[in-house]
């Protein structure tokens, strides 16, 4: 198991490494750049002195040196301009043109330094933790309402395949997962936050429930994301169930006698769980950037909607420190995932 886990965190990194060298070289192409000169600028800045900018900041470098640098392996530049100023990657303007004795030269992700953003005017790290940590509240309270829910509702329809509490409960899953969170955030806001149809049971709005989440403003966003992700999980426990009901174990134990509410829960239960947890561990990392549509309908700004404020504003660092959480996420569910999967499941061999 140890030489599993060693194995898979090499595949991690590696993968780590070359998904957030592709983001760089994305967000770094020249035309970024440019619009990233022109906004700290000026929008009439001339081709010459959108040159001028990018070079004396370091953003015409190589690539490679610049994703090393950003990483933390390589040195930061220090660039002296044409007018004798003296910039350096991890000290930024140099008032005497001399760096001092006992500065840093490496400054990157892995010494902590995940840059500055130009739109929010801090530094990347607190922001994401911030944020971070409004939308883990936010996805745990998903988690809350969707996972016993929907486990609920596929071993009920499960149990009984064919009958008409399994057709009822398997076309409102449909229907849930069929149902964009646009759509439904946005029904949502209509019936039960609007003076349109008269339900003003909750608020339209999840600005303030960054500082104090109430059920009047909370409830919308967590309902519209649970409802979507509840139809697919149940689903797949529904379908795990229908196969374990049908196994030769349990028909042996229903012709001995054994009352079908012990068959359910000491022997089909585990079993129908397996293929579940799987799907279930792979919502973090779709709660984390799947929210985005949801934030922004909300206006709930969290970590989606951080993204999308620093899509759209052009933000360099920022959108490659988001890009490392969510690599960062996916791998370590993915991780997680698979050593459960092996402890529930005994017959899986790690070879």
């Amino acid at each position: 198991m140890g030489l599993f886990i060693l194995r898979r965190l090499g595949v991690m990194l590696l993968t780590a490494l070359c998904l957030t060298f592709i983001v760089f070289t994305l967000t770094n192409l020249y035309p970024n750049l440019e619009k990233l000169a022109k906004t700290q600028g000026s929008f009439r800045m001339s081709d010459e002195a959108v040159t001028s900018y990018l070079t004396d900041r370091g953003y015409l470098q190589s690539t490679p040196v610049k994703y090393g640098q950003w990483l933390g392996v390589l040195p930061g530049w220090v660039i002296e301009d044409r007018d004798g100023t003296v910039r350096s990657r991890c000290h930024g303007e140099i008032e005497d043109g001399a760096l001092p004795e006992d500065a840093v030269s490496y400054c990157g992700i892995l010494q902590g330094d995940w840059g500055y953003s130009t739109r929010f005017q801090d530094d990347v790290s607190a922001i994401i933790g911030t944020r971070l940590g409004l939308t883990g509240k936010l996805m745990f309270w998903v988690m809350v309402v969707m996972v016993p829910g929907a486990l609920l509702i596929g071993v009920l329809a499960g149990m009984r395949e064919g009958s008409r509490t399994d057709r009822m409960l398997s076309t409102a899953s449909i229907i849930t997962t069929a149902t964009p969170e646009y759509v439904s955030g946005v029904v949502f806001i209509a019936v039960f936050a609007s003076s349109a149809v008269g339900l003003q049971w909750f608020i339209g709005s999840a600005t303030s429930a960054a500082e104090d989440a109430t059920f009047r403003n909370f409830t919308l966003p967590v309902m519209t994301i649970a409802l979507y992700g509840m139809g697919y999980i149940a689903r797949m426990t529904r379908a795990s169930m229908t196969e374990v009901m049908t196994a030769q174990y349990i028909r042996t134990a229903r012709l001995k006698g054994v009352a079908f509410r012990n068959i359910v829960l000491r022997h089909a239960l585990r079993n129908a769980l397996i293929a579940p947890f799987t799907v279930i561990m792979l919502q973090f990392p779709w709660l984390l950037n799947g929210v985005v549509i949801v934030e922004t309908i909300f206006n709930y700004k969290g970590f989606g909607w951080t993204l999308v404020e620093a899509a759209g504003n052009n933000d360099i660092e920022l959108l490659l420190g988001v890009s490392v959480v969510s690599v960062v996420v996916v791998l370590v569910t993915q991780l997680i995932s698979d050593i459960g999967y092996v402890y529930l499941n005994p017959r899986i061999r790690i070879s």
